[in-house]
């Protein structure tokens, strides 16, 4: 059937329909086409040609490839080939496959809050870096929740059994992988924080070992990626897993565990007001520290192009008392082994306090240089969704290597 769609197309064309008895017909009638004039041609959903089993898949790619070769270098084609199974596509770039080398990859990825804030028409950064939290950087998610109260848009667009994306993760995932119940398991553990592959493992209720195919899988699929401390350079026990997609992050924390009781009749409207929106704050918070990890790329990655957060032990006195166990930095910008920049990303409705700006010289810095890492001229940035105390305002006040930075500043300064 799509054979014969796109051979009826190229008929309005060519003034005739062009055999189609295999993909490899059409790409050959699309290459003689452009003989004498440049043409471009564009097939979406490139997989849905290729057939079903893999030995079909494969005698349609080697067809197509030999068609590449003989007809390409007396054509002016430019093909662009596009497909929404992202395992399917970057096969094709595969060693073992029949287009290996004769494909240009350009892969689309999600939008970053830079270029989503194009899709987002409220006045409020707050409102749109809340909005980005639920959407992501898929811009149909985007324009979905784009207008109007972003908990009612939720519950229309989302939450509502009848709503357009209240499957929309599972049916995605079912279509990528064969045994989705477990990726599912995985997701909604990384759906409330990162964790480290045993974290995930225990709770699942699943050894480490076994994981970490599942993981390796969530990861080509750009769903998830792991993460080590910056500034570490090789693989360590403290490398965590996170959930890189927020429409997927958020579905798996709040519509995933209640989709058998919103599908039995639970009032969408008030399952947001009583199970999302109390939350909301805690789960866009994660994102804010991304838009500052961005920020930070953005106007310090130059000089400093390691930038990530950073966790680590803490002050060896202070875990051997039990006062502090852990020392964690939402973003630093690494020099090699100096610290260029630290920063703090608060996403709360109250003031950032002074008691940041304490923690990070007195506490956490200080970790870092018991890492082996140079805090010796380090700036420190921090910033905040509901500004700051009069007390970090005066403590940062003449200081050259703090500076604060409000929600606007932020989301103004990564303006396209």
């Amino acid at each position: 059937m799509q054979l014969d769609r796109l051979a009826a197309q190229l008929g309005a064309v060519l003034g005739v329909v062009p055999r189609r008895n295999a993909a490899a017909d059409l790409v050959r009638t699309l290459y003689r086409l452009a003989r004498d004039e440049k043409v471009l041609a564009v097939i979406d959903e490139f997989p849905y040609l290729l057939g079903t089993t893999a030995a079909e898949q494969q005698r349609t790619l080697t067809a197509i490839q030999a068609v590449m070769e003989e007809e390409r270098e007396h054509s002016r084609l430019k093909l662009v080939l596009t497909g929404s199974t992202v395992a399917v596509m970057e096969s094709l770039q595969a060693e073992h496959n029949p287009m290996h080398g004769r494909l240009l990859p350009m892969p689309v990825r999600p939008l970053n809050y830079r270029h989503a804030q194009e899709f987002l028409h409220d006045t409020s950064p707050v409102v749109r870096i809340a909005r980005f939290s639920v959407a992501g950087g898929m811009p149909r998610y985007l324009s979905a929740l784009a207008d109007g109260s972003l908990l009612d848009a939720v519950t229309a667009q989302i939450v509502d059994p009848y709503a357009p994306l209240f499957n929309e993760p599972s049916t995605l995932l079912a279509a990528e992988l064969r045994e989705p119940t477990v990726y599912f398991s995985i997701l909604a553990a990384l759906a409330r924080r990162p964790q480290t592959a045993a974290d995930v493992g225990a709770t699942v209720h699943a050894p480490t070992q076994e994981l970490t195919g599942y993981l390796h899988t969530l990861e080509s699929l750009h769903l998830v990626s792991r993460h080590r401390p910056a500034g570490t350079d090789r693989p360590t026990r403290s490398t965590q897993w996170r959930c890189d997609d927020d429409f997927v992050r958020f579905w798996f924390r709040f519509v995933h565990p209640h989709r058998g009781a919103l599908e039995s009749g639970i009032d969408p409207r008030a399952f947001v007001g009583a199970q999302v929106a109390p939350h909301l704050g805690d789960h866009a918070a994660p994102t804010f520290e991304r838009i500052l990890e961005d920020w930070v790329r953005a106007f310090h990655g130059a000089e400093a192009p390691g930038v990530g957060a950073w966790w680590g032990p803490a002050l060896h006195p202070l875990r051997r008392t039990k006062q502090r166990f852990t020392e964690e930095i939402d973003c630093v910008a690494m020099r090699g082994r100096a610290v260029a920049v630290a920063a703090e990303a608060k996403w709360t409705t109250a003031p950032m306090g002074v008691d940041v700006l304490h923690d990070l010289f007195t506490y956490k810095l200080p970790a870092m240089a018991q890492a082996g890492h140079d805090v010796g001229d380090t700036h420190v940035v921090l910033a905040s969704r509901s500004g700051f105390t009069p007390g970090l305002v005066d403590a940062a006040r003449g200081r050259s290597d703090v500076r604060l930075v409000d929600v606007e500043t932020l989301s103004a300064d990564l303006r396209p």
